[in-house]
């Protein structure tokens, strides 16, 4: 039996076919997206029916596992209204301000959704929505996030809509805890009632394509990227991924609840939960100091990796695109600490490394607060591809890091899902051998960026 895993994130379509026994990649193929803050779905559909070409047609069964939070909004007909807003759209902080304030502050919103919204979730896109375009609020009849809307595509929009735990714990209307829509949460963002897609179970099947594939139901990137690594409960283990964004996470047996906002209290592909800490800036602040300096990403590395640690004492806290953790969305990156004696471009590269690990670093040790001791780190990640990083990763997290073969694990997530629904097992795949890295802890330099952090903390508020 052939299976087929999908992962349309922020930045294109990724399609693998493989064995449903073993998990062997048969076949895979990629296609683009628009980048920005907000894309027309149908440009996802694009994507897809180009990188699923010659690979979806040969599989018995399909899942789709897509960027988190996006707010796809349909009218009566099922028609996109508007383009999705996308998790990296910053403008609706004022309406998470807003929607926590009216709720009792954020211990509401921890205990019945698991979450603290910020300016990513759904729920708040939803506000900004009947806030600024209230014509298209009103027409609003359902709304769905990414996955959902590419499976309802596949079925050739026969089947009704569906979506599985594990992304419907993003969206700030669902309660992990009960696994239950909290419909009257989103009527109060929007200011109306709105249908939501049918919550599926974790080997469901929700529909099948006009070839006859079944689709299993779908999740969030984070979740698919979880079971495409076959991780269990935490022991131990935290996964950091760096790409367009930044995570830290664990597989839990209980939901968590943080009134602080810093973890999100996500649910998991299985029927477990998946505290998650996520950042906005990751590997596009890596690339972005290498534009700056005008090299490619191995020339790059190379001067991160020629670098002393602590680049020579700058600092760089690498909020270039606002944060999420910690909640500044309107923030900007600073850079600390520049003399004409260590201006040069191999001490900027490693304080963008620095940076960013030091970032993420701050995520694992947010995950303490449900109950998770991290004693070592599984690294992946476009930029779990950087000599660099993997060899600063250890000192700067303060644990070992392993560091699995490059792989498409979101899509892979995917396609394991879907061996599940098609088969009502879920599969046991073996994983392939990892690279390990160990250093001892830089404490230096984590001080120096805790420094920064605090230090900037409302900037904005005292500059007016």
């Amino acid at each position: 039996m052939l299976v087929a895993g999908i992962d349309s994130s922020t930045q294109s379509t990724k399609v693998l076919l493989c064995d449903a026994a073993d998990g062997t990649v048969l076949g895979q193929s990629s296609a683009p997206h628009p980048d920005g803050t907000e894309c027309d779905p149908e440009r996802w559909w694009d994507a897809l029916t180009e990188a699923g070409r010659g690979l979806l047609d040969r599989a018995d069964a399909i899942g789709v596992a897509a960027q988190q939070h996006g707010m796809i909004v349909l009218d009566e007909a099922g028609e996109v209204i508007r383009p999705a807003l996308l998790w990296n759209d910053m403008r609706s902080a004022s309406a998470a301000r807003e929607l926590i304030a009216e709720r009792d502050g954020a211990a509401w919103w921890a205990r019945e959704t698991g979450s603290v919204p910020t300016a990513s979730f759904t729920v708040t896109k939803l506000r900004w929505l009947a806030a600024h375009e209230p014509a298209a609020a009103a027409r609003v009849d359902r709304v769905l996030l990414p996955h959902d809307w590419l499976t309802w595509r596949l079925s050739g929009r026969v089947a009704e809509p569906a979506t599985d735990r594990g992304d419907a714990s993003g969206t700030g209307y669902f309660s992990p805890a009960a696994g239950e829509w909290l419909p009257e949460v989103a009527a109060a963002a929007l200011g109306k009632g709105v249908r939501l897609p049918a919550l599926a179970g974790p080997s469901s099947i929700v529909g099948h394509t006009a070839a006859g594939a079944a689709l299993s139901a779908g999740t969030g990137d984070n979740m698919g990227a979880a079971l495409g690594l076959g991780l269990g409960s935490s022991g131990g283990t935290v996964v950091v991924s760096i790409g367009t964004s930044g995570t830290a996470y664990a597989i839990s047996d209980v939901p968590a609840a943080d009134e602080s906002g810093a973890v999100a209290g996500f649910a998991d592909a299985t029927g477990h939960f998946l505290p998650l800490i996520a950042t906005v800036n990751a590997s596009r602040v890596l690339t972005s100091a290498a534009a700056m300096l005008g090299v490619g990403i191995a020339e790059f590395d190379r001067l991160a990796l020629a670098a002393p640690p602590g680049a020579g004492g700058l600092t760089l806290l690498p909020y270039l695109d606002g944060e999420r953790t910690p909640n500044r969305p309107d923030a900007s990156g600073v850079l600390r600490g520049l003399t004409s004696s260590n201006a040069t471009p191999a001490n900027l590269a490693r304080a963008a490394v620095e940076a960013v690990l030091c970032s993420l670093a701050d995520a694992i040790g947010h995950l303490a607060t449900c109950g998770i001791s991290a004693r070592r780190v599984t690294l992946i990640g476009g930029a779990a591809r950087s000599p660099a990083v993997r060899a600063i990763a250890p000192a700067v997290f303060g644990l070992p890091v392993t560091v699995p073969p490059p792989a498409e694990y979101v899509a892979l997530g995917a396609a394991r899902q879907a061996a599940w629904a098609a088969s009502g097992a879920l599969p046991e795949w073996p994983a392939a051998p990892a690279a390990s890295f160990t250093a001892a802890p830089d404490t230096a330099v984590r001080e120096r960026y805790a420094e920064l952090r605090d230090a900037t903390a409302g900037w904005r508020d005292k500059l007016g």
